[in-house]
C-alpha cells in the first residue's frame, strides 16, 4: 500500500479525535496477506484485525466533519478499505452504520454524491438490509463530491448499479429502471463491465415494468450500441420473443439460455418476466372483453387453470393494474372502467405535489446553468470556439 502524505488539523472542540490520517491510519483496515504468518495463529490474526476495524469505526464516528471535507480523498480511501475488508470477512452488516456516518460527514448537502455511497449500497446488498441505503437512494443527486479534485467513474457507476439492484429487490421497478439508465448513459470511451451488467438488467426490468424494452436516450454513448449490445444477445432474443406475447415460446428460449441467465444471476428477473407476460395478456383481454369465465381466461392466457387465473386477477386488482370483479359462484370475471374521476381532494393534492416538484426542478436547472456559465473553463472554451468561427468566416471586403 502506498504511503499517504501526513495531514494534520487542529483538534476541534466538538471532536475527541484529531484528523490525523498519517501512513498508519489507512493501514488500520487492510493488513497485507503476508502478515498472516506473523501471528501465532489464524484466530489471533482475526482478533487483531477486529481490533483495527473497531479503531477505524471509532475514528469515522468521532472525527470532525469540517476537517474531513478538506481531505475527502484520504477519508474515502479509508472507507473503501473498510468496505473491502468487511466484504472479504462476510460481515457487511457491521459497516452499514459506520458508512452512513461517513457519508453524512463528507457531504456538503444532502444532494451531493460521494464515492462512499457505492460502498454503502454494496454492504446493504450483501447484508440484504436495504432500508439504510434508501435514505440516500431516494434523494436525487445533483452534485458530486470532488475527491482529490476529481471524481471516480467506477464509484459513480457502482452507485447506480447497486442502487438499481436494491430497487429491483424491493420491486420498485420504475426507480430501478431509472438507476440502470443512469449507469448506461454515463459518458464513456471504453467498455465497462458495470455498464454491461446494467444493460442486461435494464432489458429485464423494462419488460417486467413496461412490457417492452424502453428506448435509451439519444445522449447514450456509442459504446452501448457498438460493444454492449452484441454481448447481450440472449437478452435481446428474450425481448424479441416476449413481444410475441407467447409464454410457451418464451419458456423455450429461457431453457435455451438458462446457463447464461443463471451465470449472470438474472434468472430471478427472467422468471418475473413470465409473470409479467401473463399480466400483459390479461390486460389485453380487458380491452376486448367485458366478461370472461376464469376457465376461458386461463386458456387464452395459457395459465394452468382457473385457480391460477383467479390468483393473477386478484393480484392485479390489488395492485391497481386492472379494474375488475370476480363472481365466485359462477367463476366469471367482469372487467370495469377506471373509476378514478380525477376530481377528489387527494388527486388534486397529488397534482399539486407534482407541480411543486417541476418548479423545484426548474429552479435547480437554472442554478446549474448559471454555475456552468460562470465556470472559467467553459467561458474560455466558448470564447475560443467563437474566435475559430470568426476566423473561418470569409471577409466581405475581400
Amino acid at each position: 500500500m502506498e504511503e499517504e502524505t501526513p495531514i494534520k488539523k487542529e483538534k476541534s472542540a466538538s471532536s475527541n479525535v484529531r484528523l490525523k490520517p498519517t501512513k498508519e491510519v489507512p493501514g488500520l483496515v487492510h493488513q497485507p496477506r503476508a502478515n498472516m504468518h506473523i501471528s501465532e495463529s489464524q484466530q489471533e490474526f482475526f482478533r487483531m484485525l477486529d481490533e483495527k476495524i473497531e479503531k477505524v469505526q471509532l475514528f469515522i464516528s468521532t472525527c470532525n466533519g469540517e476537517h474531513i471535507r478538506y481531505s475527502t480523498d484520504t477519508f474515502a480511501g479509508l472507507c473503501h478499505q473498510l468496505t473491502n475488508t468487511l466484504v472479504e470477512r462476510k460481515q457487511p452488516l457491521r459497516g452499514i452504520g459506520t458508512l452512513r456516518r461517513a457519508i453524512d460527514k463528507m457531504q456538503r448537502n444532502t444532494n451531493q454524491l460521494t464515492s462512499v455511497h457505492a460502498d454503502l449500497c454494496q454492504l446493504c446488498l450483501l447484508a440484504k438490509c436495504f432500508k439504510p441505503a434508501l435514505l440516500y437512494l431516494d434523494v436525487d443527486m445533483t452534485d458530486m463530491c470532488k475527491e482529490n479534485g476529481a471524481s471516480d467513474a467506477k464509484h459513480f457507476l457502482c452507485y447506480y448499479y447497486y442502487g438499481g439492484m436494491i430497487y429491483t429487490g424491493l420491486k420498485n421497478f420504475e426507480r430501478a429502471l431509472y438507476f440502470y439508465e443512469q449507469a448506461l448513459t454515463t459518458p464513456a470511451m471504453a467498455l465497462s463491465h458495470i455498464m454491461l451488467e446494467s444493460y442486461k438488467k435494464y432489458i429485464l426490468v423494462s419488460l417486467i415494468l413496461l412490457g417492452r424494452v424502453q428506448q435509451l436516450p439519444k445522449h447514450t454513448s456509442q459504446i452501448v450500441g457498438q460493444f454492449i449490445k452484441p454481448l447481450s444477445n440472449a437478452y435481446h432474443e428474450l425481448a424479441q420473443v416476449y413481444s410475441t406475447n407467447n409464454p410457451s415460446e418464451l419458456r423455450t428460449l429461457v431453457n435455451k439460455h438458462s446457463k447464461t441467465f443463471t451465470r449472470d444471476n438474472n434468472m430471478g428477473l427472467v422468471k418475473q418476466c413470465f409473470s409479467s407476460i401473463y399480466k400483459k395478456n390479461i390486460q389485453r383481454l380487458t380491452k376486448t372483453c367485458l366478461t370472461l369465465s376464469l376457465q376461458d381466461l386461463a386458456s387464452r392466457v395459457q395459465l394452468l387453470g382457473p385457480q391460477e387465473a383467479e390468483k393473477y386477477v386478484l393480484h392485479m386488482i390489488e395492485d391497481g393494474e386492472i379494474f375488475a370483479s370476480i363472481n365466485q359462484k359462477d367463476g366469471v370475471v367482469r372487467f370495469h372502467d377506471n373509476p378514478e374521476k380525477y376530481n377528489n381532494p387527494a388527486m388534486l393534492h397529488n397534482i399539486d405535489q407534482e407541480v411543486q416538484k417541476c418548479i423545484e426542478l426548474d429552479e435547480r436547472l437554472k442554478a446549474m446553468d448559471q454555475e456552468i456559465t460562470m465556470n472559467p473553463q467553459f467561458v474560455q472554451k466558448s470564447i475560443g470556439s467563437q474566435e475559430d468561427d470568426s476566423e473561418s468566416e470569409p471577409s466581405s471586403y475581400s
